[in-house]
């Protein structure tokens, strides 16, 4: 029979029992609830062994289990040197680092996958994941400490069920979705220093770089609508950016495939912390940097103007990563684009690259202005669309567009968008599908597009109706079906 020694008694009669270094060889070795284990130096838990700890276990050295451990106590990390703990596949229920050595020499390395059930404490020292080992906290599960001089260095995953309002997974993420995300899992790679694993680089420019963290998300549903997150960080992974002013979040599916994820502003910093927030209807990974360091393609400059009877586009990149190609398109309403042709793209480059397209006939579009715009598609079909430039068009008019939303409509509001060829009035006609007038309106416009109620469609009945909108000679009719 394998003997059995418990600390129990030990314990309430003479205080902490403490121990130079403790290696249980083969003994089933228990620390009851109320009772402490001081080990200064290692505790190690040899194979076929046993260790069950429902009260507070203090290590100043390594603590290695390869047998048995179960804990649903405390473990609390007393070292004034660095330490490693490895647990043989076993969770800690609570684990504080309170590792009081220097800076360089107050790490707690965690080689393997730690999972922690209730808190992870950060008190002093810092956690060193291996860069294939991950501290895995549960929905049951929170941390808290982290602070500068003070986190987890390397993979830190935070998980939580339901996620459907605003929720802090602990780890420097926070999201707040518009639906439910169901259960949602944030994985944070920090202060480990190396590029597109613990920060986001711009491959074709490795001088363009992000902060030190990345955060890996991924949920049972996807977003629905725009998912509002805030990024925090620390000063130490800062990674040499100096300015906050005007910062960018980046998404991506795969590492260094970054695009742009919301719009660019300020962070907001002090002395010992940063976070920004921003907007995205995408996760995955995620990081930030600032403008002076873009991470993906970066499209410096795009213009539009007439060139006799053709349409010249120029464009110039800074820098690009795995560009396949830009597709040139055109509209001339600008809603609806067409592709009319295309741009091989560098590939990737650290280089500055000019571009140039032109576009012929001009008065083939029929209309005033033309819409002009650039989808830039990476070798893995990744693409980014750029933002939209006009050419005026002598001579042509302008076309006289018009669309009812939503369509078919069902009850309450029903809104009339028209694109008016010049300031005025249009008139707004609607027809039984007989072609019998129902009754018709005049309504103020400006040139451009205009967004118009339409309250008396909330009193037709059920049927298909025809809508038409005139101005001058031009006339757009819309079916318009009411459910």
């Amino acid at each position: 029979m394998k003997p059995f020694y418990s600390l129990l008694a030990l314990s309430l009669a003479a205080g902490p029992l403490a121990a130079q270094g403790l290696t249980n060889n083969g003994a089933v070795l228990t620390v009851p609830a109320g009772a402490t284990l001081y080990v200064p130096g290692a505790l190690n838990n040899q194979a076929g062994s046993t260790l069950s700890n429902a009260g507070t276990v203090l290590v100043g050295g390594n603590l290695t289990n390869a047998g048995t451990l179960t804990s649903a106590g405390l473990v609390r990390a007393v070292g004034t040197a660095n330490q490693t703990l490895t647990s043989g596949g076993a969770s800690l229920a609570q684990l504080e680092i309170a590792n009081t050595g220097p800076a360089g020499q107050n790490v707690v390395s965690v080689p393997a996958d730690l999972t922690i059930t209730q808190q992870l404490t950060l008190t002093s020292g810092m956690v060193q994941t291996a860069t294939t080992a991950t501290v895995l906290l549960p929905n049951t599960a929170s941390v808290s400490g982290e602070a500068p001089g003070r986190y987890v260095q390397g993979n830190l995953q935070v998980t939580r069920t339901g996620v459907n309002s605003t929720t802090n997974f602990g780890n420097g993420a926070t999201l707040n979705p518009g639906n439910n995300l169901g259960t949602v899992t944030v994985k944070r790679t920090a202060g480990l220093l190396l590029p597109n694993v613990s920060y986001g680089q711009n491959t074709a420019a490795p001088a363009f770089q992000g902060i030190d963290r990345i955060w890996t998300i991924t949920s049972g549903n996807n977003p629905n609508s725009a998912v509002a997150v805030t990024l925090d960080w620390l000063p130490e992974n800062d990674n040499s950016l100096s300015s906050f002013a005007a910062m960018q979040a980046w998404q991506a599916a795969t590492p260094s495939s970054w695009q742009k994820a919301g719009a660019q502003a300020a962070a907001t910093t002090t002395p010992s912390s940063r976070s920004f927030s921003f907007s995205t209807t995408v996760l995955g990974l995620l990081t930030v940097s600032n403008s002076a360091n873009p991470l993906p393609v970066e499209l410096v400059e795009f213009t539009a103007e007439r060139q006799g009877e053709d349409g010249l586009l120029r464009w110039t990149t800074a820098s690009e990563t795995n560009n396949a190609r830009f597709e040139v398109e055109a509209s001339a309403d600008g809603r609806t684009f067409s592709r009319i042709g295309q741009v091989n793209g560098r590939g990737t480059t650290s280089q500055r690259s000019d571009y140039r397209f032109l576009d012929r006939n001009l008065t083939r579009y029929q209309a005033s202005p033309v819409y002009y715009r650039l989808r830039q598609v990476d070798q893995d079909g990744t693409a980014t669309t750029s933002p939209v430039r006009t050419v005026q068009v002598p001579g042509a008019t302008p076309k006289l567009l018009a669309e009812a939303f939503p369509n078919p409509h069902h009850s309450g509001k029903l809104t009339l968008r028209v694109q008016a060829p010049e300031a005025g009035t249009i008139t707004v006609r609607v027809h039984e599908a007989t072609g019998r007038l129902l009754w018709q309106e005049t309504q103020p416009v400006q040139a451009g597009w205009n967004e118009q109620a339409l309250p008396r469609a909330a009193e037709l009945p059920q049927g298909l109706y025809l809508l038409s909108v005139g101005q001058a000679r031009q006339q757009q009719i819309v079916k318009l079906v009411r459910e």
